[in-house]
Order: C-alpha cells, then structure tokens, then sequence
C-alpha cells in the first residue's frame, strides 16, 4: 500500500440525531445544531474542539451558521458536496481527507432537513428544472414530458432492469420486507413495529409503474452528524472507533442526474466506480463485508447495487436475495436499522451512523461486524464508504 493511500487515516468518533418524524416542529438549522451536539458529547468532545464542518449542497443549514449557534470560535476546513443523496458518505471523505492531511482535527459532516413537513422530494419541483447550473438545463429536457419527480426517473431504469434480466416486481418487494422488518424492531424507525409482508408490497398502490407506493422511501424530518478525527485522537476517546478503511467518489460516462438514459447500460455504473476504488483503498473484498447498509430511496436500486459492488454478476441479485440473504442471519444483512423504507430518509446519513453502530456493536439487530459496507445516493454521481474496527 503505497504512502499516499486515505485507508486508515482516519476514523469516525461520533454519532448522532435527532427523532425522525413527519413534523419536526423546528427549523432545520435547529435540527442540524442538535444533532451535532448529540454527535459531540457522544465523542466525548466540546464545540471548541471542532474546526471543520462538511454538509451537502442542498442542506439550507451554512457552516458558519451551524458554528455560530454551537458556539464553534473558528473553522479552519467547510466543505459541500453536490448530487444530493449521493454526497452521503463523500461528506466523510472529505472529512476524513481533511483531518488526514492535517488541514483540520476534528471534522463533523451534518445533514439537516423538513423533508416531509417542509421542501417534499418527492413531488414535482419546477425548481429542479430551474436551476441556474447545467443540472437544470439537463432537467430541462426531461420536466416537460412528465419526468419531474424521482420516482418518474427511476421507474425507467427499473423497467428496463425487469426487461434485461426477467426479475419481477416480487424482487423489489424482497428488499423493502427485509428493510421494513428490520424497522420493526428498532424504536427510532418511524416505521417500528410495523413489518410488511410480500403481499403488503404488492397490494401497494402503483406510483410509477413498475414502482409500488413500497418501493419508494419516505419523506422524513430530522438531522444526523457524524464526527471523524484521527486514529491518534480517537484512541483517547470513549466510543470504539469505526476507521475510515476506505472512502471514494464515483460518476460514470455520459453521467446525468437521474437520467443517464443515453448510454449502452443505463444502470448505475457509478456504483462500480465506486466499489472498485473501495475495495482497492481497503484491500478487502465483497466476501469480507459482513454488513452492507445500501442506499435505498428505491428498491430496484438496491439489485443493481449489489451487483455493481461485486456480491453478484449483472441479473443475478434477484436470486442472491431470495429466501431472507439479506436479513439479519442471512449471507449478508443489508440496513440494519431500516434503511430509508423504514427508518427514516436522512439523505443516507442515517446509514453512516448505523455502520458505525455495528461496528460499536451497539445495533439493535446486531450482526458480528469487523467490516461494513456504506453507500450513497444511486442514479447520481455517488459515493461510498468501507468501515472496520
């Protein structure tokens, strides 16, 4: 491993969140200030030990004014990071980037939103199509013939994943029963003690065919934050470490924001970009994940994932997760805590702070983790994380 490599180099200290809800009652400046407190006292720090601050660019919440309120006195390091969910754990990249580097000490990555009460994702938003950038001009071609809500988008790819490799809406489904029972059993889901059988999935109204209502995530309100420092500082703090054992960024050709419809494969090659360089900076391997915790605002995604990363080869996921593989016993556990289907849609936040649970060992559906797997938003430009003890 050469002397340049990220692996190792840094290791995240701190979580936490504030309850995820459909009416937060707060701003969302408010939200993310509290989840940085929860995250600093579980580390053991103070507001004056922090000097970085990463988010996303779509959070409303400035670094400057997520310092001032914590009472942060100077930041030497802020960062955001473009493509919304797909930034999750390129937020802790950059973190971890920083504090390796030595341009910061402790870095917190927070993300913040009244997802359900406030700004909904998940409808149509002229603004999306309205952006003063080249997203909003590659919108632009799209809004006008209807596909102006993610679910639209990626109800494409999911129909030509149907088509190619004769899965079945039931295959969907498989992921959102694991996810959903995975929320049953964990109090801060929103969605606790409320499994869903495979007839529930199918019984669900239609959003965008082939998308079932159970399919898709929710919308949330809440914040989580995450705090990375060195592997030198974390030793003389209170919570077991997760280390940063890898961390990458991924787009893929003739990249779009949720509509890369004009290449040979439109599934998610940026996915591969990202495994590849994953399991390159860690020296690990697919058959060394214990936990994968993978972005799922869609089901279908999820298939893909798994096969881009490496666990399967291309249309072979609907059988790799057949008969309970990815619930917790299976061969390999996928969102422990509930994913976005059942715990709450912080923008893959949420999945960052469970990874380091497992590795805590501190989940409520534990599994004996030494290295877990985290991604980031797919259809996007994306990112992704490997985490171990």
């Amino acid at each position: 491993m050469s002397g340049r490599t990220l692996s190792g180099r840094a290791a995240i200290v701190g979580i936490g969140q504030t309850e995820f809800s459909k009416e937060s009652g707060r701003s969302e400046l408010q939200l993310s200030v509290e989840a940085v407190q929860h995250a600093l006292r579980d580390a053991g720090l103070a507001p004056a030990d922090v000097d970085g601050l990463v988010t996303f660019t779509m959070d409303t919440s400035s670094e400057i004014a997520v310092a001032r309120e914590l009472g942060i006195p100077e930041l030497r390091f802020f960062s955001r990071i473009n493509y919304g969910g797909g930034a999750a754990c390129a937020t802790i990249q950059q973190a971890a980037m920083a504090v390796a580097t030595g341009v910061a000490d402790v870095v917190v990555a927070y993300r913040g939103f009244n997802e359900r009460s406030g700004n909904r994702f998940g409808q149509f938003s002229t603004a999306v199509a309205a952006q003063v950038n080249t997203n909003g001009l590659d919108n632009a071609w799209t809004y006008p013939f209807g596909l102006g809500t993610p679910a639209a988008t990626v109800a494409m790819q999911a129909r030509r994943y149907l088509h190619e490799y004769g899965a079945t809406s039931e295959d969907f489904g498989r992921v959102a029963v694991a996810d959903r029972r995975h929320a049953a059993t964990n109090p801060n889901a929103f969605f606790y003690q409320r499994p869903i059988t495979l007839a529930d999935h199918q019984a669900s109204r239609m959003i965008a065919d082939p998308l079932h209502l159970l399919d898709c995530c929710q919308e949330s309100d809440g914040a989580v934050a995450i705090v990375v420092t060195t592997p030198e500082r974390a030793r003389d703090l209170p919570q077991t470490p997760a280390v940063i054992a890898a961390a990458a960024q991924g787009s893929g050709r003739d990249q779009f924001v949720m509509t890369s419809y004009y290449r040979d494969d439109i599934g998610i090659p940026e996915m591969g970009v990202v495994g590849r360089e994953l399991w390159r900076q860690s020296g690990l391997g697919p058959d060394d994940v214990d936990v994968a915790i993978l972005y799922d605002h869609f089901t279908p995604y999820v298939l893909m994932q798994l096969e881009e990363l490496g666990f399967c080869g291309r249309g072979e996921a609907p059988g790799f997760i057949a008969d309970g593989a990815i619930e917790v016993g299976g061969r390999l556990p996928i969102n422990t805590h509930g994913g976005q289907l059942g715990e709450a849609y912080i923008h893959g936040m949420n999945g960052i702070a469970e990874g380091v649970r497992q590795l805590r060992g501190t989940s409520v559906n534990q599994v004996v983790s030494e290295a877990v797997l985290v991604t980031a938003g797919t259809g996007v430009p994306t990112s992704g994380l490997v985490l171990t003890r």
